[in-house]
């Protein structure tokens, strides 16, 4: 796919329960047949209940997809939030895990809809 080669930026809207809608930044660091890394960072402020939690440029992550073998992938992730962000951020972890789980399983090809939440 010519979207996903190395240096590319691209932008999705996403909208959810806890954080609203916002736009956000993707781009391809690197990328090969074994190997994904892409970074994601907010453009638009990220909301809680029409409270800005997250302004513009404060919500940064970074992902790492790698083979490790014919048929396993390994996957790891970082995030973080500056210094400029809403208390009400915190005490998310449940939601944290769940998303994290759900680009695990959509990755790995196991039907998001059989599994239970990885945290409630």
């Amino acid at each position: 796919m010519p979207e996903l080669a190395q240096g590319s930026t691209l932008y999705f809207q996403q909208s959810d329960n806890t954080s609203g809608k916002a736009t956000y930044q993707l781009r391809i660091v690197g990328v090969s047949a074994d190997r994904l890394i892409f970074e994601t960072e907010n453009i638009t402020a990220m909301r809680y209940l029409l409270v800005p939690i997250f302004p513009p440029h404060e919500f940064q992550a970074i992902y790492f997809l790698e083979r490790e073998s014919p048929e396993v992938w390994r996957y790891y992730s970082i995030a973080r939030t500056g210094k400029d962000a809403n208390g009400l951020a915190n005490g998310h972890d449940a939601s944290t895990i769940n998303r994290a789980m759900a680009f695990f399983r959509y990755l790995a090809g196991i039907p998001t809809d059989q599994e239970p939440p990885a945290a409630r």
